[in-house]
């Protein structure tokens, strides 16, 4: 094979079970759990809750929510993802693949597809505009770990955050703008972000400040009246307090303060998701509705839309420079 002293591209997302089955999401969720970085109590403590309470009871409840918004190609977050990188192969011209940090397709099997194409140099874009340590430095975890069985390392540079990107903020700046001028402008605007625990951030997870800058920088961007928007935080998983305020509850304070439309947006994935278009357009357009809300629209994430391919075309060649 020939030797391509040019880059490839690693871009990551979390993942997604194979199939809308309770096996498929058992084996999903039991990866996914099992990480330190996602769930830090001790093992000896919490195996035996996630394989004797957790994954036997949430694996066939999450699995019927998966099938209902379950694509012909696949879950919507392997779809766009594919999209995404087949759409930045194309405008960058370089390898460009897709790994996920649970399941398939894995890190691993990205990193030797990109290697086999003779890249020495390796860009890695994980597709979390707000680093946590749950997320983006999971990827890392694993990209070390895989490395650990090759002989030769590649030259590795790694996207560690793009929350405050001017590309990033202009792309979120025009869905909302494309949405509102064919539905019209909402009484509110919700930025709601994927939570993570309290105590978390506590110790030192950036994560909420990248959300507040993100939204910010937003709302500047709108020229939105801060009385009009806010952000919140969705997911929430356990008895552990979480990032507050929780999108659920803000939600229905809104309908009960007599707002009547609310759009919500979900800038921290990059996709959407079983957390957008269940979780956001189905639960909590549910409890909207029965709190005295009228309309409630979810502004769809980025996915493969031009704006979002320009900014991941703009933040890798930023950080390939010299290359």
């Amino acid at each position: 094979m020939t030797i391509n002293n040019n880059y490839g591209v690693l871009l990551v997302n979390l993942g997604t079970p194979s199939e809308p089955t309770t096996a498929g999401v058992k084996q999903f969720l039991g990866d996914f759990l099992h990480d330190k970085r996602v769930v830090d109590m001790t093992r000896w403590l919490w195996c035996p809750i996630l394989h004797g309470v957790i994954l036997p009871i949430r694996s066939p409840k999450v699995a019927k929510l998966y099938q209902s918004v379950w694509m012909e190609d696949g879950s919507p977050l392997m779809v766009y993802s594919r999209r995404q990188q087949q759409t930045l192969q194309q405008t960058l011209n370089v390898p460009v693949v897709l790994g996920m940090t649970y399941g398939e397709p894995s890190i691993q099997s990205g990193l030797q597809q990109l290697q086999q194409q003779g890249c020495k140099r390796i860009v890695v874009l994980p597709l979390y505009p707000q680093y946590s340590a749950t997320t983006t430095a999971a990827v890392f975890d694993r990209i070390t770990k895989d490395l650990k069985k090759t002989s030769e390392l590649p030259e590795l540079r790694f996207i560690n955050h793009y929350y405050d990107h001017p590309d990033y903020i202009a792309a979120l700046a025009q869905s909302v703008d494309t949405f509102w001028a064919q539905k019209g402008q909402p009484d509110y605007l919700l930025c709601s972000y994927h939570g993570i625990p309290q105590r978390y951030a506590d110790n030192g997870d950036p994560y909420p400040e990248h959300c507040h800058q993100t939204t910010v920088l937003l709302a500047q961007s709108l020229n939105m009246a801060r009385e009009k928007m806010s952000m919140s935080y969705q997911s929430i998983f356990g008895r552990e307090e979480w990032l507050k305020p929780y999108t659920e509850a803000t939600i229905k304070s809104l309908a009960e303060k007599g707002i009547k439309r609310l759009d919500v947006m979900c800038p921290a994935f990059s996709v959407d998701c079983l957390e957008t278009l269940e979780e956001i357009a189905e639960q909590c357009k549910e409890v909207f509705l029965e709190a005295g809300g009228k309309e409630f629209n979810l502004i769809p994430c980025l996915n493969d839309s031009p704006p979002h391919i320009l900014m991941m075309e703009s933040l890798i060649k930023q950080h390939t420079q010299g290359w």
